[in-house]
């Protein structure tokens, strides 16, 4: 490698203390396809020197082996590793690439420029002090320009350069660059960017990017490298933010150390101050700030270290700690952003994993308020969020927890949505403010509870939850099973269907956002009628399995019999008593479960009942044998 200072020759051990003391500074490059983001960090490379001889002799073969540059060194290859990438000339993923200078460290991220690859500038630029948004001179300011400035304006990054490359392609003119700066400057004021810096550049032929260009004596501002070297990194803004430490682990290495490990997100913390922990809201005093290497005076944005309190309180791994002067705000809903990252849209009503920190909760998009237009800025009205569309939404979630708003601190602020099944990370997400709501309903006691009501009528209150495609016979045998309870004299009640979309879901359709509504409420339904001590059966299609588990979710163990009514499509379809396969084979009935809208079966339900080649009789004889092993019937049976 060619060398960065002339320590490393002299006096390495002075160099790597130097080197340990730098700051550090990320940054990404965006904006449009083909607009020489690669080209553009593989120079900073090269000029800092930070590339081994093999990697230089590497790229300049593969230069010549590809041939987009002529006989000149194509400084995009040392960024696009992926296959794919290089035979295309574009960027897919997000690329990472670290390098220094005598002054700072920096880690850069390349993101893609075509639009479907949005939720990779997103995951490139969720961590980022610098955006370099790069406009090519001869193409001026195009909608994907506009749809990377919005979103780094939505994920709170403080300083920009506009970038204007290929100069050296337009002559060096002034005029373009003044033009572009009018454009864009235009543009940035109609989104709340006001800290934008202007650099006319050639990535290609280096100029402007570490030393002036004499081809451009009109430009009279900072290089690319002066400005990056200089500008404030967001470790020393957060440092006059108030304290906040998530706690990632509680370090217990034996009986006589109990200490809350963690980085900090922001501010200063020193023993002897006074702190609360979020949302339990117990209080204490710091008694030590621990780390590898001693016992540290005070501690500031972007250290990790582990405290030890003066009171034994209780803490988890997900708490926040906070100063008692300002202390964190604790909600459990919120006005939000949503970026969707997945194929499967995003569905209201439906649940997720919601990850802020080090904790995981339940959440649900109680509301999708507007979808918003990256290209012009409209508030457009969405019942969904498809791949790569940004949401303004409603959120509530199953516990309260601490949290600051995003613009005030990314840590504290931003989340990540996890889908409960496939594990995937489906969203990401900024939190604005709690909602009104929130802090002005809360549980109301009451004397009289489940266990009293059930107790009244001999029974184990439960959810009998009928599933399974249309024409399987599931109001059939759950209307027959509530006949016979109702002889024996159990309580129950009957959610069919049919039956509560005349009422209650009479404004639901049949889409994918309408199927997962309707199962919603009718679970919530359930849930009051299990604490009212009744045995509910809901006779459902609930296609969905995250809708199922949410069901099973809201009572407790024990309480959800999930039953499986098991028929085969052809069987189901021969016998279909209302016409609708017939419809939907026709095409004259949209989204029909088995048809054109898929039924996922469960796996491991409580009963399965193969109806195929068994009358209504003798499948009920086995549900109401299994309510009976199950403790369920108790003795009126």
């Amino acid at each position: 490698m060619a060398h960065v200072s002339d320590l490393i020759a002299t006096d390495i051990e002075q160099y790597l203390k130097a080197h340990e003391h730098k700051s550090l500074l990320r940054f990404i490059t965006c904006g449009s396809v083909d607009d020489g983001k690669s080209t553009l960090i593989g120079r900073l490379l090269y000029e800092s020197k930070m590339l081994f001889e093999d990697q230089l002799a590497a790229v300049e073969a593969d230069s010549k082996k590809f041939g987009t540059q002529g006989d000149a060194i194509d400084f995009a290859l040392l960024v696009d590793g992926l296959a794919a990438e290089r035979e295309q000339g574009i960027t897919i993923d997000v690329a990472y690439r670290f390098f220094s200078t005598d002054k700072r460290k920096f880690i850069v991220a390349d993101t893609p420029g075509h639009e479907q690859y949005t939720r990779n500038m997103v995951t490139g630029a969720s961590t980022a002090d610098v955006a370099i948004l790069m406009v090519d001179a001869r193409k001026g300011i195009l909608t994907q320009t506009r749809r990377h400035s919005y979103l780094v304006s939505l994920l709170g990054i403080r300083h920009i350069v506009v970038a204007i490359n290929k100069m050296d392609l337009v002559d060096y003119a002034e005029k373009v660059f003044r033009d572009i700066v009018e454009d864009y400057s235009a543009f940035a004021a109609q989104i709340g960017l006001d800290n934008v810096t202007f650099i006319p550049l050639s990535a290609f032929r280096g100029d402007n990017i570490t030393t002036p260009s004499s081809a451009m004596p009109w430009y009279h501002g900072t290089t690319l490298m002066g400005y990056l070297e200089t500008v404030e990194v967001d470790d020393a803004r957060m440092q006059r933010a108030p304290f906040r430490l998530p706690v990632q682990w509680v370090n217990r290495p034996n009986l006589d150390f109990r200490g809350f490990a963690g980085q900090v997100a922001s501010g200063v913390i020193r023993p002897g101050d006074r702190i609360r922990v979020q949302p339990s809201g117990r209080e204490s005093t710091v008694a030590r700030i621990v780390t590898h290497g001693g016992d540290l005076a005070q501690a500031v944005a972007g250290q990790s270290i582990t405290l030890t309190l003066a009171d034994e309180i209780d803490i988890s791994r997900g708490d926040l700690i906070s100063t008692v002067e300002a202390p964190a705000e604790v909600a459990d809903q919120f006005e939000t952003t949503i970026v969707w990252m997945h194929d499967e849209p995003l569905l209201a009503g439906r649940p997720y994993l919601l990850k802020i920190g080090a904790k995981t909760v339940t959440a649900t998009i109680t509301d999708i308020k507007y979808q918003v237009n990256v290209n012009t800025l409209e508030h457009v009205a969405a019942k969904t969020l498809e791949l790569n569309a940004i949401g303004v939404c409603n959120l509530s979630l199953d516990r309260p927890i601490a949290f600051d708003a995003y613009q005030a601190n990314r840590d504290t602020g931003g989340f990540i949505l996890i889908d409960r099944l496939s594990n995937n990370t489906v969203g990401a997400g900024l939190l604005h403010f709690a909602l009104r709501r929130a802090h002005n309903i809360h549980l109301q006691h009451v004397d009289v509870d489940k266990a009293a009501r059930s107790a009244q009528k001999h029974q184990k209150s439960c959810v009998l939850w009928f599933t399974g495609l249309s024409g399987a016979g599931k109001s059939s045998i759950a209307n027959l099973v509530e006949k016979k309870l109702h002889a024996l004299g159990h309580h129950t009640y009957l959610l069919d269907g049919d039956n509560v979309r005349h009422g209650l879901n009479k404004d639901l359709g049949f889409t994918d956002a309408d199927r997962v509504e309707n199962i919603r409420r009718v679970a919530e339904v359930a849930k009051l009628m299990v604490d009212a001590g009744l045995i509910v059966l809901t006779a459902f299609i609930s296609p969905f399995k995250s809708e199922r588990r949410m069901a099973r979710a809201l009572v407790e163990e024990g309480e959800f019999v999930e039953i499986h009514v098991d028929t085969p499509l052809e069987v189901a379809e021969s016998r279909d008593p209302k016409g609708l396969y017939r419809k939907a084979r026709r095409g004259e009935l949209k989204n029909f479960t088995g048809i054109d809208s898929p039924y996922e079966a469960p796996e491991s339900p409580e009963i399965r009942l193969d109806t195929a080649n068994r009358t209504v009789e003798e499948v009920v004889d086995e549900v109401l044998s299994d309510l009976l092993q199950r403790g369920i019937l108790g003795s009126k049976v």
